[in-house]
């Protein structure tokens, strides 16, 4: 049954509905074993945390409450009944719908058109027209504090972070009983919107689980977790008790500890290796900095402050309307990244989506590794698969991915595995400067280790690595010196000691003395050290 805009009608049901569980749930594909005896239960207005590193089981778990996928043992219950989907339609029947990581929007459709799949095609409907979907469509965005998207906008032209929120909205809708949320803010730089949706959610009475590696938020939303390892389910514990020292041996098997970057000793600047000179178009005003031998430059910002253009500029995926580029000290106007990679000692681009422009997913891991120097890895013009996963073992090392890894369709590894290939042909094209676009999205806490890991190594050989994140932890940890972008232009700048999460977010926000016109890069001494003042 559905109301008047086209939603389930949940209202008579919803005060009802208790909780689901799940006991014994077990998946194999072959002799691989994905999912072994997991155990959870998701009560009706709670947000439930699932934890683990990648490959621990969690989008199996996921994939099997959304009905995508069927357990080979184990049983679940939806409020007391039998609950097995067998398709992500039934299981939204059943009321019980996801908000996926790797977003399953229809790109080359509207905004509208996606809200209403997939009953704008199903047989027996009858027939709306434009207008009504467009209505529609603007009446599930004003639901969900998106009147700003225009409903009848293609997704596929919208930001990331849009189209992230827009599968939010989406899942909400559908949720009558309960959202699975997979990574919902892995896209997203702020956190007020979701949680806001997810406490509106609550108060209707279903029952949330929260997937996410970003312990800090699930903290601040979730009351217990579940978490798994190796595909089982090794405890619940409540986030009131449990440290996160506690939670990641929970996921890891061990303590992780989190060193900081050992700060560069002064006076050891090189001539840069990158320069932006006034930087200007798609979302930059004036952008100016320097990028030394051997240097981590962070980037933080608030979403939409400039860092997607600026990342694409240097990395040759669209043209600046002003100001220039220079490499190893000479002036650059490549277009394209195969031009960047090629000037002088090279830029490689590790990109902002991995689903959409960093894999090709029907091939395997190896292939994608060794994507910039195919044509070198074969003999007498042929190429091996065995030749490919030789070629790629090394890179493969330096960011911990296993060999045995390297044979599997990239598409079918799970999300940390698919970034530590990325990352891995990044630093394989042989370029000595990296761009670096929020390199740990989405990945545990023992792929982030990796990665940091072969990001200090780089630079430790002499490398240039410029990165932006959405995590200022991550900043904290690994920069030398941190850009804060505001307003499309470097607001402020810290160093060493003094990039701290407290004056980074003070100058995220745009507090402290904006840099004057035309200012090539602010000093500590100058607006940055007013800017940092403020903050303590």
């Amino acid at each position: 049954m559905t109301d008047a805009t086209g939603r389930p009608d949940i209202g008579e049901r919803q005060p009802s509905f208790r909780e689901m569980r799940a006991s014994g749930v077990s998946k194999s594909y072959g002799a691989t074993v994905a999912l072994e005896h997991a155990d959870i239960a998701l009560r009706a207005g709670e947000v439930h945390a699932l934890l683990g590193e990648n490959g621990a089981g969690k989008s199996t778990l996921v994939r099997i409450f959304t009905g995508a996928v069927i357990p080979d043992r184990g049983e679940m219950q939806l409020h007391g009944e039998t609950y097995a989907p067998r398709s992500i339609l039934e299981a939204r029947q059943r009321e019980v719908a996801t908000a996926f990581q790797e977003l399953s929007l229809v790109p080359n459709l509207t905004v509208a058109q996606n809200f209403l799949l997939p009953s704008l095609a199903r047989p027996g409907r009858p027939l709306i027209s434009a207008r009504q979907v467009i209505a529609r469509g603007a009446d599930i965005l004003e639901r969900h504090a998106l009147r700003r998207i225009d409903p009848a906008a293609r997704v596929g032209d919208l930001p990331l972070a849009e189209r992230q929120r827009i599968e939010i909205a989406r899942a909400i809708e559908n949720a009558g009983r309960v959202l699975i949320l997979d990574e919902p803010t892995a896209s997203l730089a702020e956190t007020d919107w979701l949680f806001e949706q997810i406490g509106k959610a609550r108060a209707r009475g279903v029952a949330i689980l929260y997937i996410s590696h970003r312990l800090a938020e699930v903290r601040e939303i979730c009351t217990s977790a579940t978490v798994l390892r190796n595909g089982r389910s090794i405890g619940t514990v409540g986030l009131g008790s449990a440290s996160d020292g506690d939670i990641f041996e929970m996921m890891v098997g061990h303590r992780v500890e989190h060193a900081r970057r050992p700060g560069r000793v002064a006076g050891t600047a090189s001539a840069p290796r990158l320069a932006a000179e006034d930087l200007a178009g798609h979302g930059l005003h004036g952008v100016s900095f320097q990028l030394g031998e051997g240097e981590i430059l962070g980037v933080a910002a608030l979403e939409g402050q400039g860092q997607r253009g600026l990342f694409r500029v240097l990395a040759g995926l669209e043209t600046p309307t002003g100001g220039g580029i220079r490499v190893d000290g000479k002036a650059a106007a490549y277009r394209t990244p195969r031009a960047a990679l090629r000037c002088g000692s090279g830029i490689s681009y590790l990109p902002e989506e991995r689903k959409t422009e960093g894999i090709l997913a029907g091939l395997s891991a190896a292939t994608n590794v060794v994507l910039p120097f195919l044509p070198r890895v074969g003999r007498a013009g042929l190429i091996g698969r065995r030749d490919e996963e030789r070629a790629a073992l090394p890179a493969a090392q330096n960011v911990a991915l296993s060999p045995r890894y390297l044979g599997f369709a990239i598409g079918d590894l799970s999300g940390g595995n698919q970034q530590k290939a990325l990352m891995a042909r990044t630093l394989a094209t042989g370029a000595r400067t990296l761009l670096l676009f929020d390199p740990t999205r989405g990945v545990d806490v023992g792929t982030k280790e990796s990665i940091y890991a072969a990001i200090r190594a780089f630079a430790e050989g002499g490398g240039s690595v410029l990165f932006y994140s959405s995590e200022l932890p991550e900043i904290v940890q690994l920069a030398d010196r941190c850009l804060v972008l505001y307003g499309g232009q470097v607001f402020g700048e810290l160093e060493g000691a003094d990039i701290a999460e407290q004056k980074l977010v003070a100058a995220m926000i745009g507090h402290g003395t904006r840099p004057p016109a035309g200012h090539s890069s602010v000093s500590s001494a100058g607006p940055v050290h007013a800017v940092a003042e403020s903050a303590r």
